[in-house]
């Protein structure tokens, strides 16, 4: 994630040039208004156009939360190969712009916070110019909920996504997506994973990042590991085989959990996931330097 673009900052600034200087050479010329009123709508346009970068510097500057910091400490299990700098900007950003509510009493925690926040700013790491949705919300349920959104002890689902909605999570599975980090379940890094599969209001196995010239080479990977889960062939879960976008989700889920045993018995999907995070799970790394990335 980047607190400024320099495409964008580049583009709004010359666009406040030419209009603010264009105000005040028209203002000079042919009209009372003075000169220098071209600065004013100089300085409002860049204002407006840089009004997310200039939030998003604001937030990087205030201090993360101390239960926040903490959890991070103690528990996050990548902390100690992140670049802790980067990843704490990257954390306040998500914090700062995605909007987290409880339900049913459930209370929004420094711990489910940094839980959620910490798994985004994963997914992110090794490419700094990606981008989750903006003003994302994050309902929290107490335990499971079903269909209808109601939890309970009939519930079937610990996380849902929406392509042009909440995440939906359970505080006890966020919970536990941390607790293991060997066991290849993890609720928080798999509805995530959605949000970078959600293309054209829907998911379909490829994360809309791929290089459009890899997306055919992307599809028959995901077929050939659907094939592989129904077969019984497979690391991944069942739930892998129920559609392309589901299968994407499970296999992030086990690339960071899961990495070594994923690099020796599916070689080809860890190297296709370790293309497109940049990362490297098993060596602890970014694969290169992504600052331009």
């Amino acid at each position: 994630m980047q607190v400024a673009s320099r495409t964008n900052v580049v583009y709004y600034a010359s666009l406040a040039v030419l209009v603010g200087g264009g105000l005040a050479v028209v203002a000079e010329a042919a009209t009372p208004v003075p000169w220098y009123a071209g600065l004013a709508v100089s300085g409002l346009v860049l204002g407006l156009g840089l009004r997310r970068s200039l939030r998003r510097a604001g937030a990087v500057r205030r201090p993360l939360p101390a239960g926040v910091e903490r959890w991070m400490r103690d528990t996050f299990p990548y902390y100690h190969w992140v670049d802790r700098d980067r990843f704490r900007r990257d954390v306040k950003i998500v914090l700062d712009e995605w909007i987290f509510e409880g339900i049913d009493g459930v209370e929004v925690t420094d711990e489910a916070l940094a839980g959620v926040a910490a798994g985004a700013a994963l997914l992110l790491h090794g490419r700094p110019r990606w981008e989750l949705p903006r003003r994302q919300t994050v309902l929290l349920y107490p335990d499971r909920f079903d269909l209808d959104y109601f939890s309970g002890e009939s519930g079937d689902f610990d996380g849902m996504a929406h392509p042009q909605g909440p995440v939906i999570l359970s505080s006890r599975a966020i919970k536990e997506s941390w607790s293991d980090a060997t066991d290849g379940s993890n609720v928080v890094l798999h509805e995530l994973a959605h949000l970078l599969d959600y293309e054209n209001a829907f998911a379909d196995g490829v994360p809309s990042l791929v290089d459009p010239g890899s997306q055919v080479a992307w599809r028959a990977l995901v077929q050939k590991e659907i094939r592989r889960v129904r077969i019984g062939r497979s690391m991944l879960r069942r739930y892998a085989a129920t559609n392309p976008a589901e299968l994407f989700a499970v296999a992030v889920e086990n690339f960071f959990e899961r990495p070594e045993t994923m690099a020796e018995r599916h070689p080809e999907l860890f190297a296709a996931l370790k293309s497109l995070f940049n990362l490297d799970p098993v060596g602890g790394a970014a694969v290169a330097s992504a600052a331009s990335r």
